[in-house]
């Protein structure tokens, strides 16, 4: 969801991959949310919540894509100005602060329903938006002291394995419970419960997709890969799947590395073979670009990808909030699917038409 605040700085494969992740979040919620509890056991579900998950990693992935475009645009061959550095920062700060005031909104919408035990707690829940906002003003400050681009990238090389690698201790033993507990969550997702909560996206390990996005742009913006592509193409979808294949050998060794093991939620192994398909997704989006670069371009992917943040906050309004449109853990697959299409449509339209706003508005701005 995370978007440049200029569209100089966009990619059309980011877009396109960005867009997919609306996708995969739209299905995410529509079923999460409609869904009867008699489907949710079902290998159906399964897959859907499986094929969904990689919503979030996408989103915190490109984040750290996008930021490597911010450097190479304003800075220099081969450093990191501390322009460019600022304005990562300050990019990570806002999309923080729209987190927080989403919540407010939120809330205000839900106000009324003060049936809901803490419901106020809500305003200092650690989503999604939170956490692409933290990590990337912390990939701000390590492009400031890296200096370099190359530097930058070993460094948010190191920085991914050591959130990811150190991720169930930080679940477990290296509990920071010494922190206000709205702070701590920003750690390890506790919240006001004092156990560490699968549903919410502390920084270790989500942040790790940002920095990980960071390194594959670094590599994907350099001199070899713009005169590589289609070799480009290959190489990252063979890293992806040695990378997911690694992952699931590692998970299936006998040797184990922690005594707390959570394969779904803190496991590096998992994150391992997230990444390895975000690489693998990364370069179907190459490859599309490469066979049909004008289909593209008109692509629906790359209209939602460029209003992602605007699609994320509406949509979830009409999915989880009170102007849902259909009933809650009241539908069957046929109604949670047929209302999934309605919102992906939707949004959709909304996106185009607000483009098309935009640009007017832009164009007028520029004519006065």
């Amino acid at each position: 969801m995370a978007e440049t605040a200029k569209t100089s700085y966009r990619l059309p494969q980011f877009d396109w991959m960005r867009g997919l992740a609306c996708l995969f979040m739209f299905e995410r919620h529509c079923y999460d949310s409609w869904l009867l509890p008699s489907v949710r056991g079902t290998t159906f579900f399964h897959w859907t919540e499986l094929i969904a998950s990689m919503a979030a990693p996408s989103f915190l992935f490109l984040a750290g894509l996008s930021t490597v475009l911010i450097v190479k645009k304003s800075s220099e061959e081969g450093r990191v100005s501390r322009q460019a550095a600022t304005r990562i920062f300050r990019r990570g700060a806002e999309i923080l602060g729209l987190a927080l005031v989403f919540r407010v909104v939120d809330l205000g919408l839900w106000l009324p329903d003060v049936t809901r035990p803490h419901w106020w707690l809500d305003l200092m829940r650690v989503d999604v938006l939170n956490v692409i906002g933290v990590s990337l003003m912390m990939v701000g400050v390590l492009c400031m002291v890296a200096g370099t681009q190359f530097r930058a990238a070993l460094a948010a090389a190191i920085t991914a394995i050591f959130l990811v690698a150190s991720t169930p201790l930080m679940w477990s033993t290296w509990r920071p419970t010494w922190l206000p507990w709205p702070l701590e969550s920003y750690i390890d997702g506790v919240h006001n419960t004092g156990v560490p909560q699968a549903y919410l996206f502390p920084i270790f390990p989500w942040a790790g997709f940002t920095f990980a996005g960071f390194v594959a742009g670094y590599l994907l913006l350099s001199a070899w890969a713009r005169r590589n592509d289609w070799r480009l193409m290959g190489t990252l979808a063979a890293a992806g799947i040695a990378l997911a294949i690694l992952g699931r050998m590692l998970d299936h060794s006998s040797v184990q590395l922690y005594r707390y093991y959570d394969f779904w939620h803190s496991s590096p192994n998992y994150f391992m073979i997230r990444l390895g398909v975000l690489l693998a997704i990364l370069s179907l989006c190459y490859l599309r670009w490469g066979l049909n670069e004008n289909g593209l371009k008109n692509s629906p992917l790359i209209t939602l990808g460029q209003h992602s943040l605007m699609v994320y906050w509406v949509h979830i309004e009409f999915v989880y909030g009170r102007f849902c449109i259909l009933k809650r853990q009241g539908m069957g697959t046929m109604g949670a699917t047929l209302g999934l299409i309605v919102i992906a449509v939707s949004m959709y339209l909304l996106a185009t038409f607000y483009g098309r706003w935009e640009s007017r508005r832009r164009k007028s701005a520029i004519g006065n």
